[in-house]
């Protein structure tokens, strides 16, 4: 497995040997001792599966407590993912960085705990899988605006998204409850 690295040192881009012939495919989408190779140590406990149509915007999602890092991986469809920085003694606080990942490429982007999640989606539909390392916890579970103009996250949409309640009244970085 190719690791890239992103703007971000501690977000990774993983790309895949994907071995395809006329029958279709095969790829490890998850090893353990790859992982360990470059020093990430992942027990994953809970696998997530969410589909949404064009110009949805899921996030910014994260557990103040039992937070999670996540290996996230789109089996349908393309979004554009994004993680923002939100500890605060971190010193990329409040930067982000945004991948498409797409059912074609295989590629998966690694979140660690202490980040923002989101995403929205491109194509006419996308399903996203994504691997979790702690339990979802709805009573920690917070959200920054995904418009918040102090992080500046530049969302490839061709309008306004479709948001859920609880994504639309997100809270800006600034007065967000965010990690050490």
């Amino acid at each position: 497995m190719k690791v890239v690295p992103t703007q971000l040192p501690d977000v990774l881009l993983f790309e895949p040997r994907v071995f395809g012939d006329a029958r279709g495919f095969l790829f490890e989408s998850w090893n353990e001792r790859e992982f360990d190779r470059i020093g990430l140590r992942a027990r994953f406990v809970q696998d997530n599966h969410s589909r949404s149509e064009k110009g949805v915007l899921r996030g910014l999602h994260y557990q103040l407590r039992q937070p999670q890092a996540k290996l996230i991986r789109v089996i349908a469809g393309e979004v554009f993912d994004v993680a923002v920085d939100i500890r605060r003694n971190s010193p990329d606080f409040g930067r982000w960085v945004g991948v498409r990942l797409d059912a074609a490429s295989h590629r998966m982007l690694w979140i660690p705990a202490g980040f923002a999640h989101g995403f929205c989606v491109l194509s006419a539909f996308a399903e996203v899988l994504y691997k979790a390392t702690d339990f979802y916890a709805p009573e920690h579970e917070r959200c920054i605006l995904w418009s918040d103009p102090e992080i500046g996250i530049t969302w490839p949409l061709s309008g306004e998204p479709r948001l859920s309640a609880k994504d639309a009244s997100g809270v800006r970085l600034r007065v967000a409850e965010v990690f050490p």
